[in-house]
C-alpha cells in the first residue's frame, strides 16, 4: 500500500467543481434528525463565538476554523469515489441546497454556493454527491425546496428529504439575513475535513476497514457489505450490479424494523452454515452458532465454508442467494406480523418463539420455486406449531436457549431436503417425541395446569383452542379475536370461584383445591372485567352466564346443545365428548380435562404435515 497521507481541505476546496461518486463501501444515507441538530449546533455555536454585526466581511478569514472529521476519497479512471464520509458531505450538500433558497431571499450579496452544488459535466450541470439513484429527489430540493418520496422505496431518498425538512426548521435565525453572507463565507472557507486519498481498491478498503472494524463507525452489516464488495473485482460494472442488489435486499428487511437485516444474517447463516454449539452445560468455549452473531467476521473467517474464492462467488452470492434468502425471510416476517391463512402456523409461533426462520431457512435453496418455498415454511412451522403446543402442556422449558439446543440436530438434518424428505424427516421427528398430549391429563407432575409461569402459554393455548372450535362451527372468530382483537381483551377465567369452602367433601385440603381449580380444563377465556364482575358467584350462577360468551365456555351450558346446528354437527363430526355440565365438580373436572386433550389432538394433529403439501 502506497504512504497514507491526509490533506487538510475546506468545504470550498473538496467541494468546488468536483464530483464524487459513493464507492461501493458505503451504507445508505441514513443520518437521523438528532445528527443534524448537532451539526447546526456545532458550525452556529463556533461561528458566533467570534461573529459581532460590526465586523467586516473579510474578518471572518480570522474566525475560529471547525473540523468537520476525516473523509476517505479513493481516485479511479479519473473518477473519485466517496470510501467514508458521505453522511457528513451529503448533509453539507443539503444545507448549501438550504443556503441557496435563503440567498434569494436576502437582500444582502451572498457568495454563491452552486459550484458546490453542482460540476459542469461535458455542458450539462450534474451534482458534485453524484449518486443516481438520487438526482431526481435533489433536483427536486434545488428546484423546489421540496421532493415527494410517496411512490419511493428508497431509504436513501426517504432519509434526504427528511433532513432536508430538519435543516429548514432548525437552522438558526440567526443565521439568516443580514448575517448569512458572513456565515457561507466562513462555512465554505473555515470549515475544514481530513482527505485520505487512496489510489487504488484494496488499499482503499484497507483503510476503510482499519477506520471502522470495531464496529463502532459502521454495523455489522455495514462492515460485511464492504468485505463482500471489495471482493468484487476490476469490474466496477459488476460491483454496481451487487451494490444495487444488496441495497434493494437490505431496503426490504428495514421496512420490518430496523434490526430486521441484523436479524436475518444471524438466521440466515445459522440455519445453513453453522455446525457446531456450544454445551452450556459443559461451559465448553464459544463455537460458530454464537460466533455468527459478529457475521461480518464470521464470513470474512469462513469464506471457503461459502464458497467464496473468485470475484464470481462475492457477485453470485449477492446477487443471487442473498436475494433468494432475502425474499423468504420477508415472506416469514410478513406472515408473522399480518395474519395470513396459508401461513397461519407462522402467525403463530411468532409469539412464542423467535427461531422459528432460522428453522425454516435451513431446507430452502436458493433455486427453490416460490410455491416450493412456501411449501418447506409451511412444514417447518406446521411442525414448530406442534412440538410447541406438545412441550408446552408437557410443562417442559421454552425458553430460546432450551429450543436452539433442542432444535439445532434437526435443523441441520434439514438443510436442502425436498418437500417429499421434509415431510417424512419432520413426520419421523414428532412420532419419536417423548411428549405427547397425554401430557394433558397424567403428566409426570400430574395433569396440566395453570402455574405461575405458564400462564402466557395457558392463555395461548386457550386462544387457539376457542378459535379452533369456533371456526369449526363456522362462527366468523379467529385467533385474533382471543389475543389481539379490538376493544375487548380477554383474561383466564377459572371456572370454580376462589372459594375452598364450597368444595370440603371433595378436597381434603385447600391446598388441594387450589391445584385442582388450575387445571387446564377448569379454565376458559372471557372478556377483562367480565370474569372479575362473576366475583365470588358458585358455579351454578355463573354457568348461567357462559351461553353469551365463546363457544369453549358456552359448551359447558345445556342451551348450547339446543338449536345450534353448527355446533352440534362439529361435535358430531369431530366426536369431541363434548357435554354440558349442570353442575362442575370434580369428576366433571377430570371428564373436561379428557374433552380438552382431544381437542389438542385435533388441533394439533401431525397429519397436518401432509395436508396440502
Amino acid at each position: 500500500m502506497r504512504e497514507v497521507r491526509a490533506h487538510e481541505r475546506t468545504v470550498s476546496e473538496l467541494l468546488n467543481g468536483v464530483k464524487y461518486t459513493i464507492d461501493f463501501y458505503q451504507r445508505e444515507y441514513e443520518w437521523e434528525r438528532r445528527n443534524v441538530e448537532e451539526l447546526l449546533d456545532d458550525l452556529s455555536n463556533m461561528f458566533q463565538s467570534k461573529h459581532s454585526s460590526e465586523n467586516e466581511r473579510p474578518e471572518v478569514q480570522n474566525y475560529p476554523r471547525y473540523f468537520l472529521g476525516t473523509i476517505i476519497t479513493s481516485k479511479e479512471d479519473n473518477r473519485n469515489y466517496i470510501v467514508d464520509g458521505q453522511q457528513r458531505l451529503t448533509t453539507i450538500t443539503l444545507l448549501l441546497i438550504y443556503i441557496h433558497h435563503l440567498a434569494k431571499v436576502t437582500t444582502e450579496r451572498v457568495k454563491d454556493v452552486k459550484p458546490l452544488i453542482f460540476s459542469d459535466n461535458y455542458g450539462n450541470d450534474d451534482f458534485n454527491i453524484h449518486v443516481p439513484s438520487r438526482m431526481d429527489c435533489l433536483n427536486g430540493l434545488y428546484q423546489d425546496g421540496e421532493f415527494d418520496v410517496s411512490d419511493s422505496d428508497d431509504v436513501s431518498v426517504y432519509n434526504l428529504v427528511q433532513r432536508y425538512n430538519d435543516i429548514k426548521e432548525l437552522f438558526p435565525e440567526a443565521l439568516a439575513g443580514e448575517t448569512l453572507p458572513y456565515f457561507v463565507d466562513w462555512l465554505t472557507g473555515n470549515v475544514d475535513l481530513a482527505e485520505i486519498i487512496a489510489y487504488n481498491d484494496d488499499d482503499a478498503f484497507t483503510i476503510f476497514e482499519t477506520m471502522n472494524d470495531r464496529g463502532v463507525n459502521l454495523g455489522f452489516v455495514d462492515m460485511l457489505k464492504g468485505f463482500l464488495l471489495a471482493n468484487i473485482r476490476h469490474s466496477r460494472e459488476k460491483r454496481d450490479k451487487a451494490r444495487e442488489e444488496w441495497t434493494t435486499g437490505i431496503s426490504r428487511l428495514r421496512v420490518i424494523d430496523d434490526k430486521a437485516d441484523m436479524d436475518f444474517f444471524v438466521a440466515w447463516l445459522r440455519a445453513k452454515y453453522a455446525e457446531t454449539m456450544r454445551d452450556r452445560s459443559k461451559r465448553t468455549a464459544t463455537n460458530d452458532f454464537a460466533s455468527i452473531k459478529q457475521f461480518h467476521r464470521w464470513v470474512r473467517d469462513n469464506r471457503a465454508l461459502l464458497g467464496l474464492s473468485e470475484t464470481n462467488d462475492y457477485l453470485t452470492l449477492i446477487t443471487k442467494t442473498f436475494r433468494s434468502f432475502v425474499q423468504r425471510y420477508v415472506t416469514m416476517r410478513q406472515a408473522a406480523s399480518t395474519y395470513t391463512p396459508n401461513l397461519k402456523e407462522v402467525f403463530y409461533n411468532s409469539r412464542l418463539v423467535g427461531m422459528q426462520y432460522m428453522l425454516a431457512l435451513a431446507p430452502i435453496t436458493e433455486t427453490d420455486t416460490h410455491d416450493t418455498a412456501q411449501q418447506k415454511i409451511k412444514l417447518v412451522a406446521c411442525f414448530l406449531d406442534i412440538y410447541m403446543a406438545r412441550r408446552m402442556v408437557n410443562q417442559k422449558k421454552l425458553g430460546d436457549y432450551t429450543l436452539e439446543e433442542t432444535l439445532f440436530g434437526p435443523m441441520k438434518a434439514m438443510r436442502d431436503m425436498d418437500v417429499q424428505g421434509l415431510q417424512k424427516f419432520l413426520g419421523d421427528y414428532l412420532s419419536s417425541m417423548e411428549e405427547t398430549f397425554d401430557g394433558m391429563t397424567e403428566g409426570g407432575d400430574g395433569p396440566f395446569r395453570l402455574t405461575q409461569k405458564n400462564k402466557k402459554h395457558v392463555s395461548y393455548l386457550l386462544a387457539r383452542m376457542t378459535a379452533w372450535i369456533e371456526e369449526q362451527s363456522q362462527i366468523n372468530t379467529d385467533f385474533l379475536t382471543y389475543t389481539d382483537g379490538p376493544g375487548r381483551s380477554f383474561e383466564i377465567e377459572h371456572i370454580w370461584a376462589n372459594n375452598y369452602e364450597r368444595h370440603t367433601q371433595e378436597f381434603p385440603s385447600a391446598a388441594d383445591f387450589q391445584d385442582h381449580r388450575n387445571y387446564f380444563a377448569g379454565l376458559v377465556l372471557l372478556p377483562r372485567g367480565t370474569n372479575q364482575s362473576y366475583g365470588d358467584m358458585s358455579y351454578e350462577e355463573k354457568v348461567e352466564h357462559y351461553p353469551k360468551e365463546n363457544l369453549l365456555a358456552a359448551s359447558l351450558h345445556p342451551k348450547t346443545y339446543e338449536n345450534n346446528p353448527n355446533f352440534t354437527n362439529f361435535v358430531n363430526r369431530s366426536g369431541l365428548p363434548f357435554k354440558p355440565h349442570t353442575r362442575f365438580k370434580r369428576a366433571d373436572l377430570l371428564e373436561r380435562q379428557e374433552l380438552y386433550r382431544q381437542i389438542c389432538e385435533q388441533i394439533w394433529n401431525p397429519d397436518r404435515l401432509l395436508a396440502d403439501h
